[in-house]
């Protein structure tokens, strides 16, 4: 007997693995750089020269980059420079090949760099790498059955369908002109670059990507005395990237991490060092998901013949909720008397670091800290700069009605927004929003039935049972099962009894007449 199909894809973790790449260095500082008085502060960013799958294996070869901005041990100048750290890694991905798609990230647990003396660094990191191999897999879900005199019962399930999968790359380039009341660069020093509030929709073919770039630079100008200078900016971008087969009303799932970001200076239409250019690159790792709702064939019969279905139970995944949380964290942090009274803020930086997530009722909870970094001058001309960490622990549920053990579920964080202010000089007003954005699926087992066997009727057995009888509807029986049972028809108990429709109740009676 031949079953119509339709197809749903789903995805499925091939391979995945962890592993940590641990630094203990000591570093000398390159001739060329003045000797280290006192660290200010330090930011580390790992680069990838090679991501190579072979059978059970990938081989990761890349860079750490530790930046360091210091005050020189003579004249209390501020200077910079970046420790290159290459690190090899082999990862165990059991049951890959080559030619299978890896998703790598990695994330810098741990930075911290100590002075020995003005020539010398210790620098101690933690870098965490974590793959993952995915793999479609497509399930042919039977929805009717291309025969006549059969009786078919069916099932209305709802699930989500894996349209587009890939990996793409989102560059955000901007320009900056600084202002006319500061000089020109004369040798940029330090730069942060963060994305906020980024926002990805999917579109017609294409995704739409909104958000801003934070913008922090640090440099010398060209002026007399090489003052230190500082600017800010806040940039709203919005771009797009191609997506074939993507559709506005698909539901996305989309992780993003940044592959490369660089803070450039160019001359102006003058010649004059004043622009500054802004390069970021991030990867997105795409997945696209359509609601379908599917007629599941669940059982088949005929008065004819006997229909025996064969198949297996699979997994699949149905959309619970997507929400959007946020979470609004406020804190005050002290100064240490020995770094100075707080003159003037120059830039903040921050950091969301989930520690823990667990399913609660009707909720995810998710607890983790905000790691804060903080840039500020003082008012001693010869020491200006300091910098202090911190940071402000949070707990909060998003929203997820109905989620239970067993539900998967993908959390991504960011900060949306980071404000810092002066509560006075000694003490630092934190204001934040982050954002929760979860999307929650939940398993939905189902019979799916791959083929079905006919066999001829039992005719002994028919005939020995009574051509026409009174049935009392037992409890989770339906009209298709009591007309299998008595090999009738649904439409022939319904004629029978002169009932408006297929609903019984447990306790009923029935008037059956066999139809064999």
């Amino acid at each position: 007997m031949e079953l119509r199909k339709e197809s749903v894809q789903m995805l499925r973790i091939k391979s995945k693995a962890t592993s940590q790449v641990t630094f203990d260095v000591d570093y000398n500082v390159p001739d060329v750089k003045p000797d280290i008085g006192r660290m200010i502060q330090s930011k580390g960013e790992v680069s990838m020269d090679e991501v190579r799958l072979g059978e059970g294996k990938a081989f990761i070869k890349g860079n750490l980059l530790a930046d360091m901005l210091y005050v020189g041990e003579e004249a209390g100048k501020v200077h910079s420079l970046t420790a290159k750290l290459s690190f090899e890694e082999t990862l165990n991905l059991e049951g890959i090949v080559s030619g299978d798609k890896i998703c790598l990230k990695w994330e810098i647990e741990d930075l911290s760099i100590h002075v020995i003396h003005s020539r010398k660094l210790n620098i101690k990191a933690i870098v965490t790498l974590r793959a993952v191999v995915d793999e479609m897999k497509g399930i042919l879900i039977p929805v009717d059955v291309c025969e006549e005199n059969v009786s078919v019962k069916k099932k209305k399930i709802h699930l989500m369908s894996l349209m587009v999968h890939k990996k793409d790359t989102l560059r955000i380039k901007d320009e900056m002109t600084i202002s006319s009341n500061k000089p020109n660069i004369g040798n940029l020093l330090w730069h942060t670059i963060s994305v906020r509030g980024l926002d990805l929709r999917p579109e017609n073919h294409l995704l739409r990507a909104r958000g801003e770039l934070a913008v922090f630079a640090l440099y010398t100008g060209d002026d007399e005395g090489n003052t230190l200078q500082w600017v800010e900016y806040a940039l709203p971008f919005e771009r797009e990237v191609e997506c074939s087969g993507c559709q506005e009303e698909m539901i996305p799932n989309i992780e993003t991490w940044v592959m490369h970001q660089s803070l450039e200076v160019k001359p102006d239409a003058d010649g004059e060092e004043r622009i500054l250019v802004a390069d970021v690159v991030l990867e997105l790792d795409l997945k696209l998901y359509r609601e379908e709702d599917h007629q599941l064939v669940q059982d088949v019969y005929s008065p004819l013949k006997e229909c025996i279905s064969q198949g297996k139970t699979e997994t699949l995944e149905g959309l619970l909720v997507r929400n959007f949380s946020k979470c609004r964290v406020t804190d005050r942090i002290q100064v240490k008397e020995t770094q100075g009274k707080i003159l003037q803020l120059c830039s903040s930086q921050g950091t969301i670091k989930i520690d823990k997530t667990k399913i609660v009722e009707n909720g995810i909870q998710a607890e983790g800290i905000l790691l804060l970094k903080v840039l500020y001058v003082v008012g001693n001309d010869e020491m200006p700069l300091y910098s202090m960490e911190g940071m402000i622990p949070f707990t909060h549920v998003i929203e997820a009605q109905g989620i239970r053990e067993g539900c998967s579920y993908y959390l991504q964080a960011e900060l949306e927004q980071l404000s810092t202010m002066m509560a006075d000089s000694n003490e630092l007003e934190i204001r934040a929003v982050l954002g929760l954005n979860v999307l929650v699926q939940q398993p939905v087992e189902e019979l799916i039935i791959d083929r079905i066997q006919e066999k001829p009727l039992d005719m002994a057995k028919i005939q020995s049972m009574a051509g026409i009888t009174v049935y009392m509807v037992k409890p989770g029986e339906s009209m298709w099962d009591i007309a299998k049972k008595f090999y009738t028809t649904k439409e022939e108990i319904i004629r029978m009894n002169e009932l408006a429709d297929d609903l019984v109740t447990p306790g009923q009676p029935l008037l059956l007449v066999k139809k064999v």
